[in-house]
């Protein structure tokens, strides 16, 4: 980092980073490719089997519809498709280290993963929703749903005893035999034979559940599960259930997880949007209120991107265009003050180091600017090398001391995505939004309060971590562990060579765990569109050097023996 009133330069020993990168991309390799890992939670990277296209999953349940449900809609208006996973089944199969055996024996009949096809149904002012193999397209279960108030509610409901409730009153007066009666011909035609089906509902209860206890991996047992309306099926699914055991350790594990994101992250979070508010207004002198606005820009185009590339998934969630307008409006408002609170942190954490006499972010006219950045890209580039390999073992370290697994996020699928090479944008959100506010502002503002510069990196790196508490990997502590070492080593890069060199590791880090993500899917532009995202830091990087207006100092950096102190000069009273 450089005092103010020098020239911006970016020191480092290259070498010793380049052999520390190598490093880290190696236990990268190693521990996510050849050792299975809790770092890759969507098992959909994982197939080698081919996934049938969206268009041939609309096929196979357009068929289905029309010949078993009678379906009538000659040509249906553009049918939603969206990736689902059985969360609860495979968090389970995981935590046991089952997955390898249910892939084997289970999973080619009762798949955990499907593409679920919205059909619109005019004629019961619905629609139906079928599920398909995400590999083969066989139908694996459907649901009608109609404009019945209670099953809407009960569709939404998060509380068993609730939706058992409307599940109830939706049925009427059938009794169990008339439910046994009318799944009787859906257990024919999905290949089951009455004898080996087990009965696990009784009279008065909602609903009509079977198990066949000949199918079972460890306490998980095949369940069929069927609901009724009008005194015909209105849904069935097949699938095996996650023992009670384990579903009642994911809601205490998401209990906590909500008490850390939202009295933790979410208000520490907002507490620092206002304080750069403050911060921007007393620092006002040091700074300018214009340097902002680009990154701003920039955060608030990604963001935005994001959201629409998740319409699909947002589309079959709503159930309404009018939710989904809210859902979107809703969105938008939220970005926008996002953006807003990390332009105030852009200027407010600007003026909070410049006032105590460092350059943590220089300007483009400064002398130096264009060899800045292209050093400080390079520096992004090993660094995330480094975080992967670090972050890498971390997962292994937490997988063998504190037990931990993971399950599937559908929301993170790129199969949920409209154009799932666009997924990486969300990297340059997180890596200028998150550097922002908990590096550059974060840091000196709390260091204010605390005159210690680790415990404000500390304090900072916690609240980020809490935020991340909501995947899907369990213990919910597992990831604020690990991010905390993280979020360290982003503060010494932050500390070392500055906010730019930080926001590119950060930017890089993502890009490149989010385009292999996207290189998984296998298809021509996806494997380009990956790689691509990989490279456009680099890209950027280059473009500012070159179009930097001080080209004098467009000179390649020389090799250095050692490694430089962020400061030549005594830095003033109260620096970092």
């Amino acid at each position: 980092m450089n005092p103010i009133g020098k020239p911006v330069v970016l020191t480092a020993n290259f070498k010793k980073l380049g052999l520390l990168g190598g490093v880290g991309l190696i236990c990268f390799f190693i521990f996510q490719l050849l050792i299975p890992s809790i770092s890759n939670p969507s098992p959909e990277s994982l197939m080698n089997a081919k996934v049938i296209s969206k268009q041939e999953a609309v096929i196979h349940a357009l068929d289905f519809a029309r010949s078993e449900l009678g379906y009538t809609e000659s040509q249906p208006e553009k049918p939603v498709v969206t990736y689902q996973a059985e969360t609860d089944l495979y968090g389970y199969l995981s935590r046991e280290k089952l997955v390898q055996e249910y892939d084997r024996t289970w999973k080619k009949n009762y798949p955990y993963e499907t593409f679920r096809v919205d059909l619109p149904d005019s004629s019961a002012k619905g629609k139906l929703q079928i599920h398909v193999d995400l590999s083969t397209g066989k139908v694996v279960s459907f649901k009608r749903i109609t404009s019945s108030t209670n099953y809407t509610q009960a569709d939404v409901s998060t509380d068993e005893q609730a939706r058992s409730r409307l599940v109830r009153v939706a049925e009427g007066d059938m009794t169990l035999e008339a439910k046994e009666q009318a799944a009787a011909i859906w257990i024919k035609r999905f290949g089951f034979k009455p004898s080996e089906l087990k009965l696990a509902t009784t009279e008065g209860e909602g609903g009509l559940k079977y198990t066949v206890d000949e199918k079972k991996i460890g306490a998980s047992v095949l369940t069929l599960a069927f609901t009724f309306e009008d005194g015909d099926v209105r849904s069935f699914t097949q699938s095996f259930s996650a023992p009670s055991s384990y579903t009642d350790y994911v809601k205490k594990q998401t209990y906590w997880a909500n008490w850390m994101t939202y009295a933790g992250y979410a208000l520490f979070s907002f507490v620092l949007g206002v304080l750069a508010i403050v911060y921007a207004s007393l620092t006002r002198r040091h700074t300018s209120f214009v340097r902002g606005i680009s990154l701003s820009i920039v955060y608030f185009i990604a963001s935005i991107a994001g959201t629409m590339n998740m319409l699909p998934l947002l589309q079959a969630e709503a159930g309404s265009k009018g939710m989904l307008l809210f859902l979107m409006v809703f969105q938008v408002g939220v970005t926008f003050f996002m953006a807003v609170a990390i332009y105030f942190s852009l200027v407010g954490g600007d003026g909070l180091m410049r006032q105590v006499g460092l350059n943590a972010w220089p300007r483009a006219k400064e002398p130096g600017y264009g060899l800045y950045v292209l050093r400080s890209m390079y520096v992004g580039y090993l660094w995330a090398f480094i975080l992967l390999g670090v972050q890498s073992i971390l997962f292994f370290v937490l997988e063998r001391t504190f037990n931990t697994f993971s399950t599937t996020d559908a929301t993170q699928s790129p199969y949920n995505m409209a154009y799932p090479w666009l997924l990486p944008i969300m990297a340059w959100m997180a890596g200028i939004g998150e550097e922002t506010v908990y590096r550059l502002f974060g840091i000196p503002m709390v260091k204010k309060i605390v005159k210690n510069t680790f415990v404000a990196c500390l304090i900072t790196t916690l609240i980020w971590a809490l935020g991340h508490t909501l995947y899907p990997i369990y213990p919910v502590i597992s990831r604020p562990i690990e991010l905390t070492f993280l979020g360290l080593l982003f503060s010494f890069v932050f500390l070392r060579y500055g906010f730019i060199a930080a926001m590119f590791s950060h930017v890089i880090f993502d890009s490149i765990l989010m385009g292999l993500s996207v290189i998984s899917l296998g298809d021509t532009v996806n494997v380009s569109a990956g790689l691509f995202w990989i490279l456009l830091p680099a890209i950027v990087g280059y473009i500012i050097y070159w179009f930097s207006p001080k080209k004098p100092n467009r000179i390649m950096f020389e090799p250095m023996k050692k490694e430089e102190p962020y400061s030549t000069t005594p830095p003033p009273e109260g620096q970092l």
